[in-house]
């Protein structure tokens, strides 16, 4: 089921995916979402009835908009390598902008604490991409330009990873490598 929303929800959803990016799902209250909505709370009660129901619907727009993006790549790039890097630059991209987390990456952190329908959508994200990166390393080695031995699968989680914990160190460390340089150096490492 596609989530799309309009007009105020949709402005509720980007102010509420913004605050988890940079807080996780502990650290944001439907008082933030309205103050930078610039509505009243119970506004945002409305649209979404339980703090719940919105970080899920959140959860499964980001992967609606993931699973886009991913067939995006498959379209334009026919190159398994230029595929995995097309991959990678979703990371950097999310993280250039004031170095946001995945939404799912920093859900997944909080996994045990999470509500069940929300901890389903962020599980429901990587295996998306899970299986979407073990394709494409499989593509890759049948191509010969990843020469490593490893199974796809492993490979997969082993980028998705160092992606995930890219984004994390370099916030951390204000200033680690980021996403971008971290994944260029693993696929320099694992390629021909």
């Amino acid at each position: 089921m596609m989530v799309t929303t309009e007009g105020t929800a949709a402005r509720i959803m980007d102010v509420a995916e913004a605050l988890i990016q940079q807080r996780g799902y502990g650290g944001f209250s439907f008082d933030d979402v309205a103050q930078q909505v610039g509505i009243r709370k119970p506004s945002v009660h409305h649209h979404f009835r339980t703090k719940s129901d919105l970080v899920a619907a959140l959860a499964q727009r980001y992967t609606e908009r993931f699973e886009s993006a991913l067939a995006a790549i498959d379209i334009a790039r026919r190159d398994p390598l230029a595929r995995l890097k097309a991959y990678v630059r979703l990371f950097a991209t999310t993280y250039a902008q004031d170095s946001r987390l995945c939404l799912c990456g920093m859900l997944g952190a909080e996994a045990d604490a999470l509500p069940e329908d929300v901890a389903a959508a962020v599980a429901t994200f990587f295996e998306l991409n899970l299986v979407w990166l073990a394709a494409a390393f499989r593509d890759a080695q049948h191509s010969g330009q990843v020469t490593s031995a490893l199974r796809a699968q492993a490979l997969a989680e082993l980028l998705l990873s160092t992606l995930e914990g890219a984004m994390v160190v370099g916030r951390g460390a204000r200033g680690g490598s980021g996403p971008a340089a971290v994944g260029k150096t693993l696929l320099g490492g694992l390629a021909a």
